[in-house]
């Protein structure tokens, strides 16, 4: 008897589950908006030989703060409200993110983000869903080809979530059309522009506005996913997109760094592809150059780069915009002996100071992590990345893990990272002395430890 009760239980949730999806559906196809297919009159303007038009929307309206309150919104977002908490999920679904450039990352990060509740999104690209762009645009079909990428996505957002905010613009980002584009206070600012003159001048215009910004560096001619990271600008060494955007940077801007962006310390696997005419002679790209400085010789892709790319974008954002701390992967380029040589030299130092190594209470790996994620390859002293690359290869020599408090053991919560020439000082004061002189010094060391500390509780 027990046993047909509980069938006839699971049976009736299992009816009662079924019914209040049809009936969310049923609503759902109540409150689907149409979608405009063509670029509305209002608002055209000739924007570097383009013209540039938005597309009609509702994009004069505020983001709402009850946007969770709406039965569908808040059951769509349901497991964004579980990972975030309720509270945290609204500041998601209140914010306005910019998304400029809407190709293989772009359409990603604008996709997930638009998934995840963003409130109102603006995107922005001038150019048009071709044919090969397909094998790496995140929504995009054949019935798209031929028209604009902002208008593509817009149209099959709607389907999505048609409560956010969507505007669409058809032009290219300049200083004529800076204003239109970055006004309005927006939370984050997506660069996935792949041309040198365009990416500097946004990057430079966001952080002259004060704007939050990430940047995605070179997706193209890339094929391990693994080695993708987010970094200040001035960690990106191995990409050429990024070497040619932060030399631009400093020497027109006096921008040194300073600028999250996502890239892949991977080499290139292959190269740009020779320019060839109709008549299959090479010739000079720049004279087919619709617009000047954008490259006409083709990159070859593998579609997942782009994509992960603009999948690790949004997620940073997301995250960002919802409060929650998340400690990214640092770029260090140290090796096992570089690690061991820490520790040997840890003990040595042990050794000399205190006459044994007795409380050294750490191994070669718990060092890798505490020069690694806690400190990031450089002194404590460092905020910000100086040696990178091959420079941080031969920083390793003059680094050493010394006690933060002389009075407890070398253990994971205890152990800084100093050059040689700070040692010295830093042994010859006690904490309170730092805590008085260096208020600021102090309080980040505490907050690293106390890191360390949580991690291996």
């Amino acid at each position: 008897m027990e046993r047909y009760k509980s069938l006839a239980l699971l049976g009736g949730g299992a009816l009662l589950g079924s019914l209040s999806t049809f009936f969310l559906l049923r609503l759902l196809q109540t409150q689907k908006k149409s979608v405009r297919r063509q670029c509305t009159e209002n608002g055209t303007a000739e924007t570097n030989g383009f013209e540039g038009c938005t597309i009609a929307g509702k994009s004069d309206k505020v983001v709402s703060d009850d946007l969770l309150k709406d039965e569908i919104v808040s059951e769509q977002l349901t497991r964004n409200i579980q990972f975030f908490g309720f509270e945290s999920q609204q500041k998601v679904s209140a914010s306005y993110v910019v998304v400029i450039g809407l190709g293989g990352v772009g359409s990603h990060a604008a996709t997930m983000l638009l998934r995840s509740g963003i409130g109102k999104l603006l995107l922005v690209d001038f150019d048009q869903v071709s044919l090969s762009s397909l094998n790496r645009h995140a929504v995009a079909t054949r019935a798209d080809v031929g028209i604009s990428k902002a208008q593509c996505l817009k149209e099959h957002f709607l389907s999505i979530f048609p409560e956010c905010q969507i505007d669409a613009k058809v032009m290219l980002y300049d200083s004529s059309t800076e204003e239109e584009i970055l006004s309005g206070h927006p939370d984050f600012v997506l660069d996935c522009i792949d041309n040198i003159d365009t990416k500097v001048a946004l990057l430079a215009a966001c952080v002259r506005r004060g704007l939050k910004v990430l940047s995605a560096t070179g997706a193209g001619a890339r094929a391990d996913p693994t080695r993708i990271r987010i970094a200040d600008l001035r960690e990106s060494t191995n990409d050429p997109l990024s070497r040619s955007v932060r030399h631009r940077l400093r020497k027109e801007h006096g921008i040194e760094g300073g600028i999250p962006v996502v890239f892949s310390l991977e080499k290139p696997k292959v190269k740009l592809l020779p320019f060839k005419a109709p008549t299959g002679e090479e010739e000079n790209p720049s004279d087919y150059q619709i617009v000047p400085g954008f490259r006409v010789r083709i990159i070859p892709v593998l579609g997942t780069i782009p994509a992960i790319f603009g999948q690790v974008m949004a997620s940073y954002v997301l995250t960002d915009l919802a409060g929650l701390q998340v400690q990214t992967e640092p770029v260090v380029n140290f090796d096992m002996d570089h690690y061991h040589i820490l520790h040997q030299r840890l003990i040595e130092h042990e050794e000399l100071l205190y006459g044994t190594a007795m409380q050294v209470q750490v191994d070669v790996e718990e060092v890798m992590y505490i020069a690694k994620e806690l400190w990031h390859g450089r002194s404590a002293r460092e905020q910000h990345a100086k040696d990178v690359g091959r420079g941080m290869w031969r920083s390793i020599n003059e680094l050493m893990l010394v006690r933060w408090d002389s009075t407890k053991p070398a253990s994971i919560s205890n152990l800084i990272l100093l050059k040689f020439n700070e040692v010295d000082e830093h042994e010859s004061q006690t904490l309170e002395d730092i805590k008085e002189k260096e208020p600021e010094f102090y309080s980040r060391v505490i907050a690293v430890l106390k890191r360390a500390e949580n991690d291996f509780a």
